[in-house]
């Protein structure tokens, strides 16, 4: 495949939809292929992540499936299963289920959560080598401003 080299006029009518959504893919298939590589999927590690009163979760409290499910609502890919990737972590010790089918995480799955989150600086290295982060500070702001000016949720 050859790689056309557009000029900054080309480039300022390219439909910004189209290259956000090829951003997306590309970046989350690199941070799962990173991830598998380490023995881990994205979604098992926002499962530690929302069970853990050290991370996301705001009390330590177990949930269950549904209720994991609409936490991370935002950010569920329509292929990821939470239950499939509760069993694997229940399967290593990192979850247990209790007889109202909450999901608790365990020491262990808090320490496995604790180690996962280590390797997140390196991916995100990856992922921005060669781009000075006040360029990468313009880009987000551009693409807030697109989410503003077409009437989207701006966190």
């Amino acid at each position: 495949m050859t790689r056309q080299h557009l000029s900054d006029a080309e480039l300022a009518v390219q439909p910004a939809a189209y290259w956000t959504g090829v951003a997306y893919e590309a970046l989350i298939a690199f941070t799962r292929t990173q991830q598998a590589e380490l023995g881990f999927t994205q979604p098992q590690y926002w499962l530690l992540r929302n069970l853990s009163e050290n991370d996301i979760s705001p009390d330590g409290q177990g949930m269950t499936i549904p209720e994991l499910q609409r936490a991370m609502s935002t950010y569920l890919r329509a292929e990821d299963d939470l239950e499939a990737e509760a069993e694997v972590l229940l399967e290593r010790g990192w979850l247990t289920r209790d007889d109202e089918g909450r999901l608790w995480i365990t020491d262990a799955g808090d320490e496995a959560r604790a180690d996962l989150k280590k390797h997140a600086p390196a991916i995100r290295e990856r992922i921005h080598e060669g781009i000075d982060d006040a360029d990468y500070v313009v880009a987000l702001k551009v693409l807030q401003q697109m989410i503003r000016n077409t009437g989207g949720p701006v966190v």
